[in-house]
């Protein structure tokens, strides 16, 4: 853990990625946070969830974006096995 006794420089870390061209998943997604605080949404004690996840396609596009409560954001329902079950519509 080299971060143990003195702060990480992210804002150091971040400068390094774009001066690389790197255009990874991480800077999207803080692409995403700065963009709400711009438009001043009080994004204090939730997460930002993904109406149509990156997994299936989705993106860090502010339609597919909303904020949830960490509660609902991070429980799932879960099989006697431990898997995730798969979310189907009520009918």
């Amino acid at each position: 853990m080299p971060y143990v006794n003195k702060p990480r420089p992210y804002k150091k870390e971040y400068e390094q990625q774009l001066s690389r061209g790197e255009e990874t998943p991480r800077l999207e997604r803080q692409r995403a946070r700065t963009e709400m605080d711009k438009k001043g949404v009080d994004r204090t004690g939730k997460d930002i969830d993904h109406s149509i996840p990156l997994s299936k396609g989705g993106t860090n596009a502010a339609g597919n974006l909303k904020l949830k409560s960490p509660s609902a954001n991070r429980s799932f329902t879960r099989n006697s096995d431990h898997t995730v079950k798969i979310n189907k519509p009520k009918k």
